[in-house]
């Protein structure tokens, strides 16, 4: 029954990040917890890296793989996973991230000690080449007041309670899903770090095209999910990319 009762459910959404997958499941596969379960979304219409991805897992019975019929997102992927998960905790990875060694088991005595909904970690940033860029320390904790000015929650290194399961539903955006999430949580509960570097989270798509749409995705956040204004929401679009770039600066300076 004890056993049961630390189950922690692993979502990760895939999509086309063949290069990097084995790496990802490898970091999870030495967790020195070893009691979870994970919950892998394929959501490509091109079943071709199906094949390769069932031959990383290797009949682990750990694994489950859901096939979405056709390409939903990250957020309606999640949000599947989610709803199959069966663990005491939730943690979310992207299908190129890393976890270190003692991630789950850190966090999950984090959790389980002070009875905490949701937590997160410190991470460093890495390259396609895995390259160390700057590492993102964090606070001890985060309330709504912290997190409308900035997103400082790395999404690969959330753990939550699955006590509040139902109102855990990834928003149906490009970008930006994760931190409508966290200020919509944060309404509710504070949002506890641990600061240790526990995740490598690596840096993606840079694009002139990519960061316009972060832009217009941020202006969402503030105009049709927080209800402020247009100029509000222009405003604190304004201190999101501000406070951004000055989190770039300081994590160069943290490696």
């Amino acid at each position: 029954m004890e056993k049961n009762k630390k189950l922690i459910s692993i979502i990760i959404p895939y999509y086309k990040k063949k290069f990097y997958i084995s790496k990802t499941i490898k970091s999870i596969l030495n967790q020195s917890h070893k009691n979870f379960e994970i919950i892998i979304i394929y959501d490509d219409n091109d079943m071709s890296e199906l094949n390769y991805l069932k031959k990383i897992v290797k009949g682990d019975k750990r694994f489950k793989i859901l096939i979405n019929k056709k390409n939903l997102g990250v957020s309606k992927s999640r949000n599947k996973g989610i709803k199959k998960s069966k663990g005491k905790y939730i943690a979310f990875i992207d299908s190129d991230d890393v976890w270190k060694k003692e991630k789950l088991k850190i966090q999950l005595r984090f959790m389980e000690k002070n009875n905490y909904m949701i937590s997160h970690t410190n991470y460093e940033i890495i390259n396609k080449t895995d390259k160390l860029l700057g590492c993102m320390s964090i606070k001890k904790s985060l309330d709504y007041n912290d997190l409308i000015y900035s997103c400082d929650i790395g999404l690969s290194t959330v753990m939550i309670n699955s006590k509040i399961k139902s109102i855990i539903k990834f928003p149906d955006i490009i970008t930006k899903e994760d931190y409508i999430l966290w200020l919509s949580l944060s309404k509710k509960f504070k949002i506890y770090g641990i600061q240790k570097n526990l995740t490598l989270w690596r840096k993606g798509d840079t694009s002139i095209k990519y960061i316009i749409r972060k832009f217009k995705d941020a202006f969402l956040v503030y105009s049709k999910y927080e209800k402020f204004n247009f100029l509000k929401s222009i405003f604190f679009v304004l201190l999101l990319s501000i406070n951004f770039l000055k989190k770039s600066i300081i994590q160069k300076f943290n490696k």
